[in-house]
């Protein structure tokens, strides 16, 4: 919720699964938030990174791999690793 001056006034914001777009409640002690650092052309870490939550669900299953790949894939942090197939 925000106020007038538009700044967050919740005690609590909840975070969204990056692979199901569910929402993390906090009694999902399985979840994981995964940070990746962005590098320069020489290979040194930024101080901006990207970062991916998983619910409990998708580890569960053992999707989660699958689903990183997928997600750093669409984001372009990695090349021809992950692809569609019927």
């Amino acid at each position: 919720m925000e106020n007038d001056k538009h700044e967050l006034v919740d005690l609590y914001v909840p975070r969204k699964c990056a692979a199901t777009n569910r929402l993390i409640i906090s009694k999902d002690h399985a979840s994981v938030q995964i940070n990746v650092a962005d590098v320069d052309s020489n290979g040194r870490a930024l101080s901006t990174s990207t970062t991916f939550a998983l619910c409990g669900q998708v580890r569960s299953q053992g999707e989660s791999d699958d689903s990183i790949n997928r997600l750093a894939t669409k984001a372009g942090l990695l090349r021809n690793v992950w692809s569609y197939q019927k």
